[in-house]
């Protein structure tokens, strides 16, 4: 079983650290038959019985992940509090109040660590005001019992929360052991844990909300700490996180998802990933020495045959008619003349689409994790694990440059060529945007 102490204490407390003589760690469910089976047989009395009874707690967690564990179905960890009889004996709580600020179990905080207390103690070296700020240096936990003898001695046992960096090694995560951040972790993003520890409530610095961002849910997480994977301590298991597009990787909250419009698709795509392919495609097409020509696309009417095709057109048509121009007059037309009920309009050349304005399928747009605006393409921010590519699969890098177009209809990749030596051709054009997955074009 995974140590229980995420926040190792030294022997010896000194000015950075907040005293605590309590410490929690998990137990395993066999340890504790095995001692009361023991305890039985050798005849135990009620006193050592109850005291047996005390120290067996579970603590049913207040995560619920979305994702799954392959070991254990819950994080519910059975645990001990070291004195229990110290521990018990205290007065439970509520709420704690520290400097002002009201503190309520189930809760999350801020706390601080030598790292948060060395910036503290440079900025007031050098004269500085010292400014608070909530920042990764900072620990979060989550209160789940508070506890006093008096009001000098206040503790909390607690919950941490993982930063994305601290994920220790040997974590698993399905078949992967990824160590430390993932290309998929937002900057605000939090892992939950079943890590159990006490602290003394001194060491609080302030409140922490913390949200938890549920994949398919449009809940605006923006401004906040959110989580939505969790660690299982006792077998270093990450829970599952759901994966998209053509990669097959999570969404990063902080980038674009950009969404198929096709009904029987509906897949969201990395916003990285469309760039990616339109990239690598004009780097097979054009290499680092071809200047792009736009080639212009005929249509069905200037493809048509100028002579008859029908059986029997050939021989049933004239020969010619002689047009006489003298019959013809020129009609001058006056503005002033026209009477217009709205302004006049240059035709296109393209025919009209015979798709109604409703029934165009408009494709989605994810950022961050806010709600999609009511634009005809809504963008919701994106959550997306863009996949960590090496340089070598990028031989574009440094010859073009790529950029979504989501304010087009339909929406387009623009294509910028830096090729400095390139004579001639385009500089910039722009691309159809297709799925990565169902192949079709994104409109």
């Amino acid at each position: 079983m995974s140590s229980s102490k995420k926040r190792s204490r030294t022997d010896t407390v000194d000015d950075t650290r907040a005293d605590c003589p309590f410490e929690a760690r998990l137990v395993d469910p066999k340890e504790k038959e095995l001692k009361t089976q023991k305890r039985h047989k050798a005849g135990g009395n009620e006193e050592e019985d109850v005291e047996a009874w005390r120290k067996r707690l579970t603590q049913l967690s207040p995560f619920a992940p979305t994702g799954k564990f392959k070991t254990h179905e819950t994080m519910d960890v059975p645990y001990a509090i070291e004195p229990a009889k110290k521990w018990m004996d205290m007065t439970r709580y509520n709420s704690f109040v520290l400097n002002g600020v009201k503190y309520f179990s189930e809760g999350f905080i801020f706390v601080a660590n030598e790292s948060s207390i060395e910036r503290i103690k440079a900025t007031e070296n050098k004269g500085q005001p010292v400014v608070k700020s909530n920042t990764d240096e900072d620990w979060v936990a989550r209160i789940l019992e508070i506890r006093a003898s008096d009001e000098h001695h206040v503790y909390a046992r607690v919950y941490w929360m993982y930063w994305p960096d601290e994920l220790p090694e040997h974590t698993v995560d399905g078949k992967k052991f990824p160590k430390g951040r993932q290309p998929y972790h937002g900057r605000a993003e939090l892992i939950a844990s079943n890590h159990m520890d006490v602290i003394n409530v001194v060491s609080v610095t302030s409140q922490a909300q913390v949200n938890q961002m549920i994949e398919n849910d449009d809940d605006d997480t923006q401004g906040a700490l959110y989580w939505r994977q969790a660690l299982d301590v006792r077998t270093n298991e990450l829970s599952t996180v759901e994966t998209i597009c053509s990669c097959g990787q999570p969404a990063n909250p902080d980038n674009i998802l950009i969404g198929c419009s096709k009904e029987n698709c509906g897949n969201w795509l990395h916003q990285d990933c469309l760039i990616h392919d339109a990239l690598l495609k004009t780097w097979e097409r054009l290499g680092a020495d071809k200047p792009y020509v736009a080639v212009k696309e005929e249509t069905k009417e200037t493809r048509r045959p100028l002579s008859p095709t029908e059986p029997g057109a050939a021989a049933s048509a004239q020969q010619s008619i002689d047009v006489k121009a003298t019959s013809i007059k020129d009609v001058e037309i006056k503005m002033d003349d026209v009477k217009t009920d709205g302004p006049i309009v240059k035709t296109s050349e393209e025919p009209a689409s015979s798709v109604a304005p409703s029934e165009t399928p408009v494709p989605r747009a994810r950022r961050g994790t806010s709600t999609p605006n009511p634009t005809p393409v809504p963008q919701k921010g994106g959550r997306g694990r863009g996949r960590g590519r090496r340089k070598a699969d990028k031989p574009y890098e440094g010859h073009f440059e790529a950029k979504t177009r989501m304010d087009l209809t339909p929406p387009v990749i623009e294509i910028t060529d830096m090729r400095e030596s390139i004579v001639g051709g385009q500089k910039s054009w722009e691309e159809p945007m297709d799925c990565l997955i169902c192949k079709k074009r994104i409109v």
